[in-house]
């Protein structure tokens, strides 16, 4: 049995003071909570978040991270830096990395090392703009990018790394895939892992579902089989709704 994930990103949002204020708030109403959480702050408020986040359940992430431990990388944060801020996990490919900043699915695949490499279990972010859906290359482009973003991935490593089907179509849009559809392309993902990376990687890695994940949806997506999870976005500024799709993991 996959453990669900329910993770919020926090994009360029909070100060370290509004983290704290945040936490303060929100570790109550998630304590006891058999899922494993997931918070995903910009990196000033990485190491504050930590600090309190040290003795709780609650796990933190980063939202991105560069491909080499060190040197004259102006701007770029390391995985070991993530790390010694309590950081467990790292963001790869998000659609705005993408889409926004131009990375490409050979820079994600890179960064995906760099984060097993240091330490850090990477979550994946894969998905298919609003074109390319109606072109029907939806599968086409999950393939390119799961192709790319994994390979010369080690079994060993396959426990440690997390897949988010984030369609870009619906994320900040307040368009949210259907359940059939979010649970398609998770079905359709784990199908792919399961005949490149072998039938016990296909088991063991979660598939997230990401984009405009809300309260009042967030149960209905979490009930899918292949939805392990979700990856949240701007419901997850909010303590109390966020702490709403936390409660709506099954166990």
């Amino acid at each position: 049995m996959r453990t669900p994930l329910v993770a919020g990103n926090w994009k360029m949002n909070k100060t370290p003071t509004q983290t704290e204020v945040f936490l303060a708030e929100f570790l109550p109403l998630v304590s006891g909570r058999s899922c494993e959480i997931l918070l995903i702050p910009p990196f000033p408020s990485l190491d504050r978040a930590g600090r309190v986040l040290r003795e709780t359940a609650v796990r933190l992430g980063a939202q991105d991270l560069h491909i080499e431990p060190r040197g004259a990388f102006t701007g770029a944060v390391s995985a070991e830096m993530l790390v010694d801020c309590g950081c467990h996990y790292a963001l790869v490919g998000h659609s705005e990395r993408r889409h926004v900043f131009g990375e490409t699915d050979d820079l994600v695949r890179r960064k995906l090392g760099a984060a097993l490499a240091g330490g850090l279990h990477p979550i994946l972010c894969v998905g298919e703009t609003f074109a390319e859906r109606r072109a029907g290359k939806t599968e086409s482009v999950l393939e390119t990018q799961l192709h790319v973003g994994l390979s010369g991935l080690p079994a060993r490593s396959s426990a440690n790394v997390v897949v988010a089907y984030e369609p870009v179509w619906a994320i900040g849009t307040g368009e949210t895939a259907t359940p059939e559809q979010a649970e398609t392309a998770a079905a359709w993902i784990r199908g792919w892992l399961r005949r490149n990376l072998g039938a016990s990687a296909a088991e063991i890695i979660r598939v997230l579902y990401g984009g405009s994940v809300k309260p009042d949806n967030a149960a209905e997506l979490l009930a899918l089989p292949n939805v392990d999870g979700v990856l949240v976005g701007g419901a997850s500024l909010d303590p109390k709704g966020f702490a709403r799709i936390v409660a709506g993991a099954r166990p």
